[in-house]
């Protein structure tokens, strides 16, 4: 489980350090940069998968990425007593992400390319990757250390190197990690690649999922939710259909569901109401209650995550819905670390009747995101790698 999530110099986030836990619920107005929060987040999972210097360049690039305020807002800043304006630059301009987990923790920095030649003069460098043991970073508990090209990992009292021309836009997970060498780097990479997002699930009538499809097991929901009745199936025969059935019977009582199996091995939703004679196709269903299936069946997977990231799934969904939505979150958090983004306030204070629900509230002070109530005392213990 992650325990702490650090990042640093991406939009509107200068410093922030978060604390984690089971059930984490990220919320505030609009613009307090709960969006930038989230792909942060993504950003850190695009490590393990090889994407996340693609990732920068669908985001405009690293440049247009960085934090647009000054390095530091001083106190006669904050006070209005002096204008916000440049300061001399300290310390290399690096976009900076990391994260602190039960066994292993990691940080990557990335910056702008020194000049050169190449055409590719704005890809962003890979500058620094670090793996150690434990939540904080200290130079003994530095298990492999990747400093521009070269990466090395400890080996009792020595390092060895594992890699000496590693390309600078390629993470230390795409080149090194086996069980003999660097074993840390293979569980971290199966741990990350393990995160699942869900943010754009499609329900307008021409959505995939509302049409018979050909079905094959599916324990993981596709994210855009295009194999919904595939993954229904597949939980109602080697996953907890009795949940299944409490979580429809929750939002809507007295209904049921059924996948129909078709000519051509396509299945076919059908969803029974109370007091209608027939059931009703996906084609029919309105689009709050097609969303709400998409997440039950995204929420109930036979093959949990070790992170599971659901963003603003209120969407579409009526408010009454909302309770049956947390009562499910809840208790798939019992299995599966949990992330929700939301402004829904029935959602919310439905979340927030968890006793474990960790809700982190952020907001912006002088364009910078920052988390309400949080002083420089009450955040985690955190140092970046040099």
């Amino acid at each position: 489980m992650l325990k702490t999530l650090a990042v640093a110099n991406y939009r509107s986030i200068n410093k922030l350090v978060i604390p984690l836990g089971r059930l984490n619920l990220i919320t505030g107005p609009n613009g307090s940069g709960k969006s930038n929060l989230y792909r942060a987040l993504r950003l850190l999972a695009e490590t393990a998968q090889g994407g996340v210097v693609n990732a920068l360049a669908r985001e405009g690039g690293l440049d247009s990425t960085f934090w647009a305020g000054p390095e530091q807002i001083t106190r006669r800043m904050k006070n209005g007593e002096a204008p916000i304006q440049a300061t001399v630059r300290q310390g290399v301009k690096r976009l900076r992400l990391g994260f602190a987990g039960e066994d292993f923790s990691y940080a990557i920095a990335l910056g702008l390319p020194t000049p050169s030649l190449s055409a590719f003069s704005l890809d962003p460098e890979i500058k620094k990757e670090c793996i150690w043991s434990g939540p904080l970073y200290r130079p003994a508990s530095l298990l492999v250390d990747r400093d521009g090209p070269m990466i090395r990992a400890r080996n009792g009292r020595r390092w060895d190197v594992l890699a000496q021309h590693t390309p600078i836009f390629d993470s230390l997970f795409d080149q090194v990690g086996s069980l003999h060498a660097s074993p840390e780097v293979l569980q971290l990479r199966e741990f990350i690649r393990r995160w699942r997002f869900y943010d754009h699930f499609r329900s307008d009538a021409d959505a995939p999922a509302r049409q018979p499809q050909l079905g094959t097991r599916t324990p993981i929901l596709h994210h855009d939710g295009r194999d919904l009745a595939a993954a229904l199936q597949t939980i109602r025969e080697i996953g907890d259909p009795e949940t299944l059935q409490a979580a429809i019977s929750d939002a809507f009582p007295g209904a049921r569901l059924n996948i129909e199996p078709l000519q051509g091995g396509r299945f076919a939703i059908e969803f029974y109401q109370e007091g209608l004679l027939r059931p009703l196709s996906a084609a029919e269903l309105s689009d709050g209650t097609f969303r709400y299936l998409l997440l039950v069946a995204a929420l109930l997977t036979p093959r949990p995550p070790s992170l599971m990231v659901l963003n603003e799934p209120e969407t579409s969904l009526h408010p009454d819905l909302l309770p049956a939505l947390a009562r499910l979150i809840i208790r798939v958090s019992e299995q599966c670390q949990v992330w929700v983004v939301s402004h829904a306030r029935r959602l919310i204070s439905a979340l927030q009747e968890d006793p474990e629900c960790n809700c982190i509230v952020l907001e912006k002070n002088l364009g910078q995101t920052g988390i309400v109530g949080q002083r420089v005392l009450d955040e985690p213990a955190w140092y970046w790698p040099d």
